[in-house]
């Protein structure tokens, strides 16, 4: 089983790190953060991705193509420019990276990296730029039960503010964080999905989040698995910090 990963997008929101680097390779912990996110489904038995790129695709190339060196412990002959790599160090991982186009929408990256998917075969999506601790497994095996196309993860987001804890009388007794009854659910980004999906995606201007999910929904092909851990999207330098803030802790939620 393959995880497909969207990587493609500007960060515009997040230009401090964005206008020298992609959003997934922001660092958490001196790691980029979609080396987080593929540890997650790493540790659930995935170890087969699928990273659809785009904005500042040759970062993310670098990367992987120099990982196991960058690694490993290693001699160079400066001579002959031969390398001796002493030991190894790197992850089991089968990396496919694919240039879905500067100004695809997300649907669009599907689409064009659909083709490296089996097709007979259900895979997992997910955004490069959020971390959580959700049961990849058990998304897997909910989606497997209901045979619909689609699986999406239901999540809370996380609150800025606390809540204002307020009597019949409007006297404040107190304050607390948000808790799950707080809010609404929103799309966590984490997907099961059938290969079939991409009928639905048009061309490169098409968003996943809008046309293709609202047609599964209609068509009663969209289920939600209910995750009530950790989530957290970084979308702002503020959440960049406190993912790294979590990290420094030395628990990071998303590893538990």
């Amino acid at each position: 089983m393959k995880a497909m990963i969207l990587a493609g997008g500007f960060g515009t929101r997040l230009a401090e790190e964005t206008d020298v680097r992609p959003k997934p390779m922001v660092e958490i912990g001196g790691r980029p953060i979609i080396w987080h996110i593929m540890k997650h489904y790493a540790k659930h038995g995935i170890n087969e991705f699928v990273i659809c790129l785009g904005y500042k695709s040759e970062y993310v190339k670098k990367f992987f193509l120099d990982y196991s060196e960058t690694l490993s412990d290693f001699t160079v002959d400066l001579a002959t420019q031969g390398i001796t790599i002493h030991e190894r160090k790197a992850e089991n991982w089968k990396v496919t990276l694919v240039d879905t186009g500067l100004n695809t929408m997300t649907g669009g990256r599907i689409k064009r990296a659909i083709s490296y998917v089996l097709p007979d075969q259900i895979f997992c999506l997910t955004y490069g730029d959020g971390l959580s601790n959700v049961d990849i497994t058990g998304t897997v095996k909910f989606h497997k039960s209901h045979g619909k196309l689609a699986t999406l993860t239901a999540v809370t987001p996380p609150g800025r503010y606390g809540v204002l804890d307020i009597d019949s009388h409007n006297r404040v007794k107190g304050f607390r964080e948000k808790i799950t009854s707080d809010q609404y659910r929103i799309n966590g980004g984490f997907f099961v999905l059938d290969p079939k999906v991409v009928d639905l995606i048009d061309d490169d201007q098409t968003l996943w989040e809008q046309g293709p999910m609202t047609r599964l929904a209609a068509n009663d092909e969209l289920r939600s698995w209910i995750h009530d851990g950790f989530w957290q999207p970084m979308d702002t330098l503020r959440e960049k910090i406190l993912l790294e803030e979590l990290w420094k802790s030395g628990n990071p939620p998303w590893e538990n």
